[in-house]
Formats: structure tokens, C-alpha cells, sequence
């Protein structure tokens, strides 16, 4: 199943997976069914918005840090025709890579300012972390100053060491990864772990001004080590003809003696070590062109199958959870896993009170690969849960997992979507709790939290997101442990999203498959609340009505759907799957929308900004692009043009790029102007000017010439 639900389903699972992976610590799938949902969602839907971050938002209650320097993802790989891609196609034959181990800690990013330590965050979404300065100061190998008194962001991995964890925290938490994050975020010192048995590893820095005039990462690491003063994570360089020989023995090496480590690893991260060339790679709005995590080959192991619990998400989808006796793997003791879907069930044919093979990739939850048949039991003894008590379960009676056919939230029946069922009530609880949770986190109102929504939800003060907007105070103070101060500072941030634009609004509501990206695309075609519900009704207009629009095209051909949908369709990153989902899902919300309309002030949503080179002109990119097309249709954008994702008579131009196909071959049926990178960019400058690039480099150049006020430099202490 390739369509809309799909992809709407894969988006969800996305984020989910990663608030639960970067915000609580406590991952349901491993690394690689990660990276599978990922690929899939890719495949289906290369714009999708939940692509473009590398995680989700920080948690409400916490200070937000935009990152100077975006800290992106690294593109994965597991096998040694990975690394052989990675030197011959992604680095296009590099000769000279660097290695470190990929440490499984919690990555941070410490600002120096003149040297000193200025602010400590968390990687975040990628874009944006939160403060933890605090915490960061009781790690004893950060310094709060530096050597040299320089401007720069060092960026690296908090880690425990697995000494330190066998001898004080084997008992409190399955794994180390979960107490550097807990320890780092704390707010009063009331974690499962003192940052001060942390460890910081350093793997990159970036200096605010100017560069050290080095060709190799290797050394910069070699001056954050000597000169600067902060201790890197160990590296290795590889200069031979060959690097991908001695690249696959490097990971061979690591195989087997990563449990001897003094921290854990999942993996190895080999890097493009000349600066110069990174440049020229540059990167997607995912990952880097010129770095690989390379991770380890799966470890495996053997547990009993006692139960399945189906629960349902905000989507309305419901996914089961597989309940296993106790089983540590590489370190963690694990004791359920999800099985993702009805699909996953039905091919893994199994029962309850079965023997299975549990595969652990990545070194986060393991998920079933098998059913061994069924288990005795002998197969539970000697089974011990995380915190050290004995497992004394029994072994469950042989028989089928149950499907359920109405929801296990709201009892209300289910609908089967391919290999998934879905509760459809919009009132379902489980939907309206993950529902309400989302729209605050959205709007980042700190202080509402899911035990707060769940105490409103019990004690039947709301049943969606407006009734959180006639909340009293008395309400609020009648929930255990609310007292005066809590209530109004709830208040206050309710109060804080009473206005709010057309853009923030619609992302905030969660429809499917609309992050912020679109959901600010969608604002901006329609303008304001009014037209936005105006839309909806004459998107369902049929051939029949007025509201239809033309019948058919300049070639006759008879239009599938509605004007109102075709227009959606011309917004860059919209198709006819997408404008139906927008549909659909403001119909579902539509007394809900209305009733928030009441209690919010929703501002309008300015079109995009006019006037610039490329005003009225619509554009099509196609083949491979020197630069990152995201960055190309950013540019267009800013410049007044508009990106569109088909060619059509109505188009102004294709960008072609190396490896132009099919739409290239449409545009020059149809006449339609066809250019290059270059002429593109020559359209972008000013007549008489310098193109887009030159005036780059000759602002570049301004920015390092002398002046009075220069900050000091590294070189100036060397």
C-alpha cells in the first residue's frame, strides 16, 4: 500500500518513534525498523516535512536554543557494500576518510563565547535543542573555559562509562543512553543519574568567525585536543589507495572488541576528512554527503511470547505490543516489543506461548524476527527483570493472537486499511488525549503535559482542544496536586496561543501527513480562516456543480477533481493525494474548527513575498542538481517564483539537472523553457551584477576582511 493512508501512517509512526527515542528515552522499535519507516516514507513521499527534522522539539518546560550550526543526521549503513558506496558514489572517491566510534550517549553542543563557556543544548529537532547548561557544568571534563579564548560551538557525545554504570546504576536503568539524557535534562537535580559520572567526547567544532586554515578534519580534532582543550572522541585516518579495504577490516576490529570498550558503541562513523571537499559535497536537509554511521550487525537472542496488548495511537491507529519474558541482549534487559501491524502478525504466524528469536539492531529494543514454535517451561527459568528481581511468570496457554474488531480506547469498531485497522471515532479516547497532547506541544505551552490532559480528561472537564480554552481557574485547582500557582500558570500559557496565524493553526491540529512546512504552504494559498473553510465546501463540489471549475483541460481531457483541489495542487509540495488528506481532514474537524474559531483569534496568512526576480513564474526541477534541491526551491522561493512538482503547458520553466528524464521530455513536447543550474542562477542576479554565487563570495570576502572590533582568532594564538 503506496497511497495517502500509508504515507499518513509512516509520517505518524516517524514522529512518534522519535519523541520517544530523543525526548523520553524510551525507544519501542531499534534503530533499523526505524530506518526501514524512514526509507519507505522517503520513497513515498521524498517532501514530506517530518523528513526535513532530525528530531522532535524539545519538551514544554524547558528553554529553546535555536542551533547556530544545524546538527543533522548522518545517512546509515550496515553492510560492507554500504561502506564501498558510501568511498566510490556518495564521496565520489575520496582520498583521505577519518573514523570514530559511533558513541551511544546524548549529543551536545557546547557554545564558547571568547572562550568561554556561554550555553550547553541538546541536538533537539536538529535546528533547535534546549538549554542544559546547568547540567553541563557538572561534567567534569567540559570546561567552562577554554585554552584560547575563541568564538565556537563544539559539538560532541555525553557518555557514561559502562565501569561507572555496572557499579552504581545496573539497577536503576537498562541501559547507560537513557541515563546521559536523563541527567542532562534534568530540572532540580531529581534524575536517575548524576551528570557528574558523564563524559563528554568531542567530534566537531565550528568557529563563529574565522576558520583555522586547515585542509583536514583530523586536525581540528588534533587542536581541540591539544591547543583548545576539550578531548575528542578517538580517531583514525585512513590514506591509502584503497580506504575501503582497510575501512571493512576497521569495522571488523570494532565487532569484536566492543563490549571491552570503556563506553558503548553501536556503530562506526567514518568521515570525508578534507574540508575542502566536504564543501563541494555539501548536504541534504536530512544528512551530510560526506559522513556514514556504519552500525554493527545485529545481536540475537531467545524469549516466550506471553501476551499482546492493541493500543491505539492519535491517528486512530491501532498497533499491538508484544508483552516477552525478560531477556537481556548486548546489556538490556527488554521486555516487550512492538509488531507493528496487523500485516506484521499475520506474516509472523505466531502464538502465544511461543519460543522467539529477538533480533537488536542499533543497540536500542529488539523487535520479533521469528516464531521458534511453542516454548515449555523451562524456557522461562532463570529470567531476571531490569531492576534485578526474579521473573516468576508462567507460561501462557498455546493459542492464536487475538485481532481485536473494536477499539480497545473507546470500544467503537474498527476499519481494516491493508495490513492496519483504525479506530474512526474522532471522540475516541485514546485519539482525543494524543490529539489535545499534540496541539500543546505544537504550540509549545509549556506545563500541559499528558498526566495533566489525562487528570482533565477523567475528570470530564474537556473532551477536545477547544474546551482547554474555557478552563477556569477553579477547574484547574480542583485536579490533585494543582494548586494556585500551577493553575494560573497554566492560564498564562493558554492564554499565550490565543492569537495565533492561519499557518500555526492548521500544524497544531495534526491532520495528516501536514507538518509546519506545509502547513504554512496551505495558509498561504488560502489566506485566512474564512477562505480555508470556504475551500473545504467547494472541495467536494462535483462535476455537477458550479463550484467544479473547468471540465476538462487544454487537451480535453476530463479533470479528475474539483478547482478547488487542482489549486491546492499547483503549492509546491502538494499533490492530489495530499489536497484530498487537507480535505478530508478539516471535514472530519469541522465543528471543531468552528467552535476554536470562536475561541481564538486566527490571524490571516500573508501570501508568500512578491517582487523579486522570479515573481509569477512557475518552476519544475528534474535530474540531478549540483546543489541540494531543497536549497534550489528555497532560492526560488525567496526569489518570487513558485515550485511545482509535474510539468504541464502551464509551467514557466524546468530546472534540468545531469540525468533529466521523462519531464524533460514532457516540457519539450509542450515548448516549455528548459535551463540549467547555471542559467537559473544568472536569472537570480541583479542586471549588471554579480550572479548569486559571486555575491556570496564577495560578501564572504567582506566578512573577513580586518576591522577594529575583529574578535581574536585562533591563529592569533598559535
Amino acid at each position: 500500500m503506496g497511497g495517502p493512508e500509508r504515507i499518513q501512517q509512516l509520517a505518524e509512526a516517524v514522529r512518534y518513534h522519535r519523541e520517544l527515542y530523543y525526548n523520553q528515552s524510551s525507544p519501542e522499535v531499534t534503530d533499523a525498523e526505524f530506518d526501514a519507516l524512514w526509507d519507505e516514507l522517503k520513497t513515498l513521499d521524498p517532501e514530506n516535512a517530518v523528513l526535513h527534522q532530525v528530531g522532535p522539539d524539545p519538551l514544554p518546560g524547558t528553554v529553546k536554543v535555536e542551533h547556530r550550526f544545524p546538527m543533522r543526521s548522518l545517512d546509515k549503513g550496515t553492510t560492507d557494500e554500504d561502506i564501498i558506496h558510501f568511498i566510490s558514489q556518495s564521496t565520489s572517491g575520496g582520498k583521505q576518510y577519518l573514523a570514530q566510534p559511533k558513541l551511544d550517549g546524548s549529543a551536545l553542543s557546547l557554545e564558547y563565547v571568547a572562550g568561554n563557556l556561554h550555553r550547553a543544548a541538546t541536538r533537539g529537532s536538529g535546528e533547535r535543542g534546549e538549554d542544559v547548561t546547568l547540567n553541563a557544568k557538572q561534567v567534569a571534563n567540559i570546561p567552562t573555559r577554554l585554552n584560547i579564548p575563541v568564538d565556537c560551538h563544539v559539538r560532541g557525545e555525553v557518555v557514561m562509562p559502562l565501569k561507572t554504570f555496572e557499579e552504581k546504576y545496573r539497577d536503576v536503568s537498562p541501559n547507560p543512553r537513557n541515563l546521559c539524557s536523563g541527567a542532562l535534562r534534568q530540572k532540580h537535580g531529581d534524575g536517575k543519574a548524576d551528570a557528574s559520572d558523564l563524559v563528554f567526547c568531542a567530534y566537531d567544532v565550528k568557529f563563529v568567525n574565522d576558520s583555522p586554515e586547515v585542509q583536514y578534519d583530523s586536525q581540528l580534532l588534533e587542536m581541540l585536543k591539544n591547543e583548545i582543550g576539550i578531548e575528542p572522541a578517538p580517531w583514525h585516518v585512513f590514506d591509502t589507495k584503497n580506504p575501503q579495504e582497510e575501512m571493512i577490516e576497521y569495522t571488523k576490529q570494532w565487532s569484536e572488541k566492543r563490549s571491552s570498550y570503556t563506553f558503548e558503541i553501536d556503530g562506526i562513523v567514518f568521515k570525508l576528512d578534507d574540508l575542502q571537499q566536504r564543501e563541494r559535497l555539501g548536504s541534504t536537509a536530512h544528512h551530510p554527503r560526506w559522513a556514514l554511521a556504519w552500525k554493527f550487525p545485529p545481536e540475537e537472542a531467545t524469549s516466550v511470547l506471553l501476551d499482546v496488548d492493541w493500543q491505539t495511537g492519535r491517528t486512530g491507529a491501532v498497533t499491538p505490543v508484544a508483552r516477552i519474558a525478560p531477556q537481556t541482549v548486548g546489556g538490556v534487559t527488554v521486555e516487550n516489543t512492538t509488531l507493528h501491524n496487523v500485516g506484521e502478525v499475520e506474516r509472523l504466524n505466531l502464538n502465544l506461548g511461543d519460543k522467539v528469536l529477538i533480533v537488536r539492531r542499533g543497540d536500542v529494543i529488539p523487535k520479533i524476527e521469528s516464531g521458534l514454535g511453542p516454548a515449555s517451561q523451562s524456557d522461562l527459568e532463570g529470567r531476571f527483570h531490569a531492576d534485578g528481581t526474579a521473573f516468576e511468570g508462567t507460561l501462557p496457554s498455546e493459542k492464536t493472537i487475538h485481532i481485536p474488531s473494536q477499539c480497545p480506547a473507546c470500544n467503537g469498531d474498527l476499519e481494516t486499511e491493508g495490513a492496519f485497522i483504525r479506530c474512526s471515532d474522532l471522540m475516541c479516547d485514546a485519539r482525543t488525549s494524543r490529539t489535545i497532547l499534540y496541539w500543546c506541544r505544537s504550540l509549545e505551552m509549556d506545563g500541559i503535559g499528558e498526566k495533566l490532559v489525562e487528570q482533565l480528561l477523567d475528570a470530564k472537564l474537556i473532551s477536545g482542544i477547544p474546551d482547554l480554552f474555557r478552563l477556569q481557574q477553579s477547574d484547574l485547582q480542583s485536579i490533585e496536586r494543582m494548586g494556585e500557582k500551577s493553575s494560573l500558570n497554566v492560564l498564562k500559557e493558554l492564554n499565550k496561543v490565543k492569537t495565533l496565524p492561519l499557518a500555526k493553526f492548521l500544524h497544531a491540529l495534526g491532520l495528516p501527513g501536514i507538518g509546519p512546512e506545509l502547513a504554512t504552504s496551505v495558509a498561504q494559498h488560502v489566506e485566512s480562516f474564512k477562505s480555508l473553510m470556504q475551500w473545504v465546501e467547494d472541495a467536494f463540489a462535483s462535476a455537477s456543480d458550479a463550484h467544479f471549475g473547468p471540465l476538462t483541460d487544454e487537451n480535453g481531457k476530463q479533470y479528475a477533481e474539483n478547482q478547488a483541489i487542482r489549486s491546492l495542487c499547483t503549492v509546491d509540495g502538494i499533490g492530489e493525494k495530499v489536497a484530498l488528506q487537507v480535505r478530508d481532514g478539516l471535514s472530519k474537524r469541522k465543528d471543531m474548527l468552528l467552535d476554536l474559531s470562536n475561541l481564538l483569534s486566527i490571524s490571516d496568512q500573508p501570501k508568500a513575498a512578491s517582487g523579486g526576480p522570479l515573481d509569477g513564474m512557475t518552476f519544475c526541477l528534474t535530474g540531478t542538481l549540483q546543489r541540494p534541491r531543497k536549497e534550489v526551491q528555497l532560492t526560488i522561493k525567496a526569489a518570487g517564483g513558485k515550485v511545482v512538482g509535474s510539468v504541464s503547458s502551464q509551467l514557466s520553466v524546468l530546472v534540468a539537472g545531469e540525468k533529466a528524464g521523462s519531464k524533460r521530455t514532457k516540457a519539450e513536447s509542450l515548448g516549455v523553457q528548459i535551463w540549467n543550474e547555471q542559467q537559473l542562477e544568472a536569472a537570480l542576479a541583479p542586471r549588471g551584477g554579480p550572479s548569486a554565487r559571486e555575491s556570496t563570495t564577495s560578501s564572504e570576502n567582506a566578512d573577513k576582511e580586518p576591522s577594529k572590533t575583529k574578535q581574536p582568532s585562533l591563529f592569533d594564538y598559535r
